[in-house]
């Protein structure tokens, strides 16, 4: 070997040197992500917890599995770059309302109040009872603070002016949805959190107490009561899609929809999900909701099944049962490669089709979907691709589904 290195010429001895650098580098760099980001990575179930998400008819041995396959076209998602949008995130700062925390001393009139505060995160204040749905308050869905998609707009309502609210669900563990400053931040409160199986491991592991933490499976529900007052059921649904926080944990724990059924008003959060048969099941159990709060953005046709898409999400609502949707998951991050206004706009021509009612609140609005507001277009006009000219259509729904 040392008479082979002795022959290698001079630039080639270069070009060694500068490979066997570029690797010490990467080998370090590496090294020096993962330690930076270990505490958003989270946890890893084990012990009892692990044991009972093995028990699941969902969890599959290597980890949990959806009843429809997710279909990837992976070299669609390589060239899918070369024709991303122009206008995949905003160019000029955008419009929200700040939110004080005296607009929640006062219930809703009507018994149902949402306030979007941006892509999933939802304050939902139903027949008595404050719900919290995927709280991001971080400025990057990423393990890093220097590094990955940024939120467009700060926190309509800071955290610290959050009211007290009596529970927090979750949806799946993905950055833009379960972020670790904000679970950190609010681990002290007295709240109780909700979520699939696993995910309470990274809760705990970031200072939230074991006891206030439920763990559901798809089909398993909790109801909350008071001395006094009506109750609320929340219903763990199932969705499609994944889960995981690093390279080796994919899929590891469950992703899920939820339900919020009060004694007046039903509500349903779709979390991330593909369209999937069994939205037609939770809709005839579960429904009608007064309000669907459905996914609508970060979508592409390299792997429809795993964001609805603003038809499908459209076609969901009705397979719910819905009276009405607010559409969710679009107008904080980029994290696909249309538009960034594209959801919206094609959700609303969607719901036209359809006759199904849409809300549209500017980020940190708080609307009553029984006294609706008057439609306000607050996002600016440019250029988007029509469902005809970019489809999102899911696998293994039906026979006008299949894929090869």
């Amino acid at each position: 070997m040392s008479g082979l290195i002795a022959r290698i010429t001079r630039p080639g001895r270069r070009l060694l040197q500068w490979m066997r650098f570029t690797a010490l580098l990467a080998v370090l760099g590496g090294g020096w992500l993962v330690v930076d980001g270990w505490r958003a990575f989270g946890k890893a179930p084990a012990g009892e917890r692990l044991q009972r998400m093995q028990a699941s008819p969902q969890h599959k041995g290597g980890g949990f599995e959806n009843k429809q396959p997710l279909w990837n076209d992976i070299q669609g998602s390589i060239f899918g770059f070369l024709d991303g949008s122009g206008y995949a995130a905003p160019s000029a700062p955008i419009p929200y309302e700040a939110v004080e925390a005296a607009r929640f001393d006062q219930p809703p009139a009507t018994g149902l109040r949402v306030t979007w505060l941006g892509h999933s995160t939802v304050l939902v204040e139903i027949d008595g009872w404050r719900i919290l749905t995927d709280p991001v308050w971080g400025e990057r869905a990423s393990p890093f603070d220097w590094l990955g998609p940024k939120r467009w707009y700060p926190p309509p309502l800071p955290l610290d002016a959050l009211p007290q609210v009596d529970a927090i669900v979750l949806s799946h563990d993905h950055y833009d949805h379960l972020d670790e400053p904000t679970i950190t931040a609010l681990a002290g409160r007295t709240t109780q959190w909700f979520c699939p199986l696993g995910v309470g491991a990274h809760l705990e592991y970031w200072g939230v107490p074991s006891e206030r933490i439920r763990e559901m499976d798809w089909g398993q529900e909790h109801r909350l009561t008071r001395p006094s007052g009506p109750g609320l059921t929340l219903h763990c649904t199932e969705s499609r899609h994944a889960s995981g926080r690093q390279v080796l944990d994919q899929n590891r724990t469950l992703w899920a929809g939820w339900a919020l059924v009060g004694e007046r008003h039903r509500v349903f959060f779709s979390g991330d999900t593909g369209l999937f048969p069994g939205m037609k099941a939770i809709g005839s159990t579960l429904g009608p909701f007064d309000l669907t709060m459905i996914e609508v953005g970060a979508y592409h046709q390299a792997w429809p099944d795993w964001h609805i898409g603003p038809e499908q999400a459209v076609e969901a609502h009705g397979w719910l049962r819905g009276k009405r949707m607010l559409p969710v998951h679009w107008g904080l991050f980029d994290l696909a490669l249309h538009g960034w206004t594209e959801p919206i706009e094609r959700t609303l021509v969607a719901a036209e089709a359809r006759g199904a009612e849409v809300f549209t609140p500017r980020p940190g609005q708080s609307i009553e979907p029984d006294a609706p507001p008057a439609r306000e277009r607050w996002w600016p006009e440019v250029p988007w691709k029509t469902a005809a000219e970019d489809p999102i259509v899911s696998t293994g729904v039906d026979e006008r589904r299949a894929r090869p």
